[in-house]
């Protein structure tokens, strides 16, 4: 692998990263959003990352024979990855009882309920925690490239 080939993949997976602490803060930002322009609750984002796509140089992710195909093309590309989509979460809305919210329910059964965001903030943050640490991860990487490359060009020069 090259120092460039390393250098896009730790680029793409910082990218990836960033996009998802910005979907998370988004999420964090609208937890108490009870009515949004559609009418409904905040419902919770979530990143969908996935293999960037490396053309006819992919290279293999290990040595093993099943990892490329007839043609000797890489069948899984390790070189990045990508925010493909941003998705909504489906899981079920929160309901508090609210009777002076103006978002409450009116009638029925569920009179006097307000449907919250189904954003759980704990695990908001836990994922931005783990998601700051990866990208951190890149970063060092991004960093060793560099101070490979330098001592390249050291050596060179001598």
């Amino acid at each position: 692998m090259s120092f460039f080939t390393a250098l896009d993949a730790a680029a793409s997976a910082m990218t990836a990263e960033r996009t998802k602490m910005d979907v998370i803060s988004q999420n964090i930002s609208n937890a108490n959003t009870t009515n949004t322009l559609t009418g409904e609750p905040y419902r919770r984002h979530m990143a969908v990352v996935t293999p960037a796509d490396a053309g006819e140089f992919a290279l293999p992710c290990s040595l093993d024979d099943d990892s490329a195909d007839d043609d000797g093309k890489a069948k899984v590309n390790c070189g990045g990855v990508k925010v493909s989509n941003v998705v909504e979460d489906d899981s079920p809305l929160k309901y508090v009882y609210d009777p002076t919210n103006p978002n409450a329910i009116k009638q029925g059964k569920m009179k006097g309920y307000v449907a919250m965001s189904n954003v759980n903030v704990i695990s908001e943050m836990t994922s931005l925690i783990a998601t700051s640490r990866s990208y951190e991860a890149n970063a060092t990487v991004v960093e060793a490239i560099k101070g490979m490359a330098q001592k390249g060009l050291e050596i060179g020069k001598s």
